[in-house]
């Protein structure tokens, strides 16, 4: 009796740990959909990298110039009058355009519909899940931000709340020879040119970058060691 009920246990054994395989299996399967994940979450930060380093040189140009056109605008006008213009010209191309292909269908007595139907009809709606989400991304930034401006106003650490003391007193001369729509170009200019030229000389950049990394840690530990506190704060 003892052997013929082991042996109709052992199938339910037997199945019950072949049923945990699969769901081992499963688990172990389950950190081969991260780099999926990863990939989706890299999507916009790639664009972007690939955007500044010119792998597409058409597309970067079309980004750049456009831009770089808008603020040149904005330093000679109004912002209304930008804004203005650029919604006049957009209603220029899109009126042209419908009124061109009505003529052409009415000519040729076709009935090919809107010609922009395609897009009347992309759903552009956002979810309140998908804004929920972006809130709350946003609100993470925020926090960190709040977090740091607190730390340095009320001076958590005295050599952070000096540099940005030492950095606001330089943005002062800045402020007098620049406003901030030129601040704007200047920073296009460089966003558009600098990783480029970075890529292509990175070993002599981070030669010099280095000699000066190296320098300023050697003055700030010397300021350091003469601030009252800070060795002490460190010890702890």
């Amino acid at each position: 009796m003892a052997e013929s009920s082991a042996a109709t246990q052992s199938p339910s054994i037997s199945s019950s740990s072949s049923g945990a395989d699969p769901s081992a299996a499963g688990g172990g399967g389950s950190p081969g959909a991260s780099p999926a994940l990863g990939a989706k979450s890299c999507g916009s930060s790639c664009a972007v990298h690939d955007l500044i380093f010119w792998r597409d040189v058409k597309k970067t140009g079309f980004v750049f110039g456009t831009t770089l056109i808008m603020l040149l605008s904005l330093a000679a006008f109004s912002v209304i009058s930008v804004v203005s213009y650029l919604i006049l010209a957009l209603l220029s191309v899109t009126i042209s355009f419908r009124v061109y292909k009505s003529v052409i269908q009415a000519v040729q007595k076709s009935e090919e519909g809107h010609p922009f139907k395609a897009y009347l009809d992309v759903d552009i709606t956002l979810s309140s899940e998908a804004f929920h989400n972006y809130m709350n991304a946003a609100m993470v930034h925020v926090n960190k931000a709040l977090k740091l401006i607190i730390r340095l106003f009320l001076v958590e650490d005295l050599v952070d709340s000096l540099k940005l003391a030492v950095f606001m007193w330089l943005m002062t001369y800045v402020g007098a020879v620049f406003n901030g729509i030129t601040l704007l170009i200047l920073a296009e200019l460089l966003v558009f040119s600098v990783p480029i030229v970075y890529e292509k000389y990175k070993t002599q950049i981070d030669h010099y970058v280095g000699i000066v990394r190296d320098q300023t840690k050697s003055i700030v530990e010397k300021i350091q060691a003469k601030l009252p506190g800070i060795t002490k704060k460190k010890a702890e």
